[in-house]
């Protein structure tokens, strides 16, 4: 860098400094300005961890179809407008602004916490515990869609700090990639049946084959368990009615499935305890009820039983085993 002196009038001196680039002067060529977004904040190996973006919980283990695990560790990008999303399976969502202000916001979209499942398939990929939004986390849901390559192909966000993500990949293009059966660990496959068994013959309502669906998914760590607070089971709410006709038509539907299950009791001959009413010192009175079992009450063994979760004829060693 050199310094010139210029005369510009009497008793005034200017000093300009002009810059000497190699091959010419720098009127001679044109300035070409890079961006770098801030764009790997999280899962960028190469940064110390005080520059990384920090999450407030570990991902789960990788859990699912078997052969959607070959994603794991790897990453894909979209970028809309000034913002990159950042996919990785099995791990996080995070989003980048692309602009080189020297406050550029870098998220956390959500960490991989747990599939969702609908009609015994699964649906989507759910990433929670995000960065802070007001009084909750932020959270994403990863739709999987057939596609010809592995790529972020859209995002969207439904609601406030809600995200959807739609992720195109080859590996879910076979109608049966995404059942839940099949992702299930033997011992799991046969508790399914059992469950399927007792639908079948009436021995649960369907209000108890979703409950034990569903503690079946938790087992295979699928769902998560009941939320929980300082390391403790939410218990579940009551339920509340906002009027008397809403109160009065549960109050019925619960009287129906009672009676239906009193029923049921009656014809496979298996008594039960009816709690009567709840006397002066708060105790419940009680009466056993026996019932008679006729050799036409008691379950046939004999035909076949088709299971609606898993394809094919059970014999009565299915029976025996229920719960």
């Amino acid at each position: 860098m050199a310094a010139r002196k210029v005369a510009a009038g009497p008793g005034l001196r200017l000093v300009i400094f002009s810059l000497c680039l190699s091959g010419g002067p720098a009127s001679g060529g044109k300035m070409k300005v890079v961006e770098e977004p801030n764009s790997f904040g999280l899962n960028n190996p190469f940064l110390p961890p005080s520059n990384r973006l920090q999450p407030k919980a570990s991902p789960v283990p990788p859990v699912g179809p078997a052969h959607l695990f070959r994603l794991a560790g790897k990453c894909f990008s979209f970028v809309e407008s000034m913002y990159k999303y950042e996919f990785c399976p099995f791990r996080n969502v995070t989003q980048h602004e692309q602009t080189v202000r020297w406050n550029a916001y870098s998220g956390i979209l959500g960490i991989w916490r747990e599939w969702e499942i609908e009609n015994k398939t699964f649906t989507g990929m759910w990433m929670r515990n995000g960065d802070s939004c007001g009084t909750k986390n932020r959270e994403t849901k990863v739709h999987l869609v057939c596609g010809k390559s592995h790529r972020l192909a859209q995002v969207s966000e439904p609601s406030t700090c809600l995200y959807a993500l739609t992720f195109e990949t080859p590996l879910v293009c076979h109608p049966h990639s995404l059942l839940v059966y099949p992702a299930l660990p033997e011992g799991l496959q046969r508790k399914w049946d059992r469950v399927e068994q007792a639908l079948y013959e009436d021995l649960i309502t369907e209000q108890g084959y979703k409950k034990r669906l569903r503690e079946i998914f938790e087992d295979a760590g699928f769902y998560q368990a009941a939320r929980e607070t300082d390391g403790k089971k939410t218990e579940s709410p009551e339920p509340v009615f906002d009027s008397l006709d809403k109160c009065n038509q549960e109050s019925k539907k619960l009287s129906e499935d009672l009676q239906r299950l009193k029923d049921l009791l009656t014809r496979h001959g298996v008594a039960y305890e009816a709690v009567l009413a709840e006397g002066g010192d708060g105790k419940q009175a009680s009466e056993r009820i026996p019932v008679e079992t006729s050799p036409s009450a008691l379950p046939s063994k004999a035909g076949h039983q088709v299971l609606r979760g898993d394809p094919g004829t059970r014999n009565d060693s299915l029976w025996r085993g229920r719960d």
